[in-house]
């Protein structure tokens, strides 16, 4: 593909999958820890999904094996992404209300650009410095009616922002890492080996640990595990594959206003002509970061 190739259509596919898997997810986060704690919650839900994506890679016909070169990138990109993102994000929803705690985590596209900037040398053109701006705009003006709610739970601010910054880096290096392997291998070796440390801790801290849940705790953790966990970290890694990594940061960008609407359809969490401003610049945001020409690393699967 050339430097003026658009964005590729099966980008925009999972674009669609991920805003709507991921977006409509947020809201049952605090139903799916009523019962059990967030690190076996998150425990479950990732080694679920992370063996549930490898046996269907093994059907498919793919190789399981990662090359030994890679597995320094996979393991650093796995604990600041899925090891941080999952834990802090979660522990956010529960303390703030998990609209704002998705619109927080979704500031990664900011942290990212920042970072490549600051650390990478990476330059912005100017359409893609538009695009953060405006959606830096729209996730600001998100924050804006939960500032109270940040003052009365600043744990639940913090966590927010370490799981942005924790997905940030880890995208980062994963995407210059240039791991050679399908997406399918390598999401669910990923989500694998991220489970490792939250269950070893949600053991640990375990009074029960052969509590058993009831049936609506379990049909929520079912259904975080094999839709947004399997299908919405299967697009993420697709996109970054696919896109350069500011571009794939802001294409997760309508992430949150998918959240936004959820939590007020869900827990009646606040949707006004704030939030409709906010959104407009989230999609103008997208729109720009969209048209922006690429050159992708096109990965197998």
């Amino acid at each position: 593909m050339t430097a003026s190739a658009p964005v590729p259509r099966r980008a925009l596919v999972m674009l669609i999958a991920l805003t709507l898997v991921w977006g409509t997810n947020w809201p049952l986060f605090p139903l799916a820890v009523r019962e059990i704690s967030v690190w076996t919650f998150r425990g479950i839900a990732m080694l679920g999904a992370g063996a549930t994506l490898l046996m269907f890679a093994r059907m498919r016909g793919h190789s399981l094996v990662i090359a030994r070169r890679y597995w320094r990138t996979v393991g650093l990109a796995t604990f600041l992404y899925l090891v941080i993102w999952n834990v802090a994000s979660t522990y956010a929803a529960v303390l703030i209300p998990s609209g704002q705690a998705a619109v927080l985590g979704f500031t990664m596209p900011l942290w990212g650009a920042l970072i490549a900037w600051a650390v990478l040398g990476e330059r912005l053109s100017p359409r893609l410095l538009l695009a953060v701006v405006l959606g830096g705009i729209g996730v600001t003006l998100l924050m804006v009616p939960s500032f109270k709610a940040y003052a009365a739970a600043p744990l639940g601010l913090a966590t927010g922002l370490l799981s942005a910054i924790g997905w940030a880096i880890g995208t980062l290096i994963l995407k210059r890492g240039n791991v050679q392997v399908p997406v399918l291998v390598l999401t669910g070796w990923q989500l694998v080996l991220g489970s490792i440390p939250i269950s070893i801790v949600a053991l640990a801290i375990a009074d029960s640990p052969w509590f058993l849940p009831s049936w609506q705790s379990i049909a929520v953790i079912a259904w975080i595990t094999l839709i947004p966990m399997c299908i919405g970290n299967v697009c993420w890694f697709a996109i970054v594959g696919l896109l350069p990594a500011n571009v794939a940061g802001l294409s997760s960008v309508m992430v949150p206003v998918v959240a936004m609407i959820s939590g007020a359809i869900v827990h009646g969490e606040p949707l006004g002509p704030l939030q409709l401003v906010s959104m407009i610049s989230c999609v103008a945001a997208l729109v720009l970061a969209l048209g922006q020409k690429t050159r992708p690393v096109m990965r197998e699967g």
